[in-house]
């Protein structure tokens, strides 16, 4: 599995920034928006809520979960405007260690490829730090995110996490 991370992802768009929980009053602007709940269900959280949940992803699982939770704020590089979040939590697994990934991106910033941009990076780190397995669930109606996910190198697999289809690197009878 990765060490305690510290690295800052540059993409050519982007720069990956190690979440901090600074970043949560920023961020509550950015992931204010009801419709980013659309697949995903729930809503938007308050700043302090927001806080409270950086602080707890910052501080990581207790050590006896053997799972590490890596998280990154996703800025323009040329504003240094945040524009959303990518995630991964690494778990151990037969064969080597096993992410799975996450990404959004704000309503006012989709649409521009950053979402694919920042999930790319984040499978290419997780691959060059020997994470063999890497899953994203995604629900069958969020296009978008289906489109993400195969341009980070995910296919679709024939599972699924509650109702969200399970994409993954390796195949497994996939379509």
């Amino acid at each position: 599995m990765p060490g305690p991370f510290t690295d800052t992802i540059e993409t050519p768009r982007l720069v990956l920034e190690p979440l901090g929980v600074h970043h949560a009053d920023e961020m509550a602007d950015v992931l204010g928006d009801p419709r980013l709940h659309r697949y995903t269900g729930g809503e938007p959280l308050t700043p302090a809520e927001l806080r409270a949940r950086y602080e707890r992803l910052v501080t990581g699982p207790s050590p006896y979960h053997q799972e590490q939770w890596l998280n990154w704020i996703a800025r323009r590089r040329r504003d240094g405007r945040a524009v959303g979040t990518v995630q991964a939590t690494v778990t151990p697994a037969d064969g080597g260690p096993r992410a799975s990934v996450a990404w959004v991106v704000g309503m006012p910033y989709q649409g521009f490829g950053f979402a694919s941009e920042a999930a790319v990076a984040l499978v290419d780190w997780l691959t060059a730090h020997g994470v063999r397995e890497i899953v994203a669930s995604v629900h069958p109606d969020n296009l978008a995110s289906a489109t993400v996910a195969r341009r980070a190198g995910l296919r679709r697999t024939t599972r699924y996490a509650g109702d969200e289809a399970v994409w993954s690197n390796i195949r497994d009878g996939g379509y």
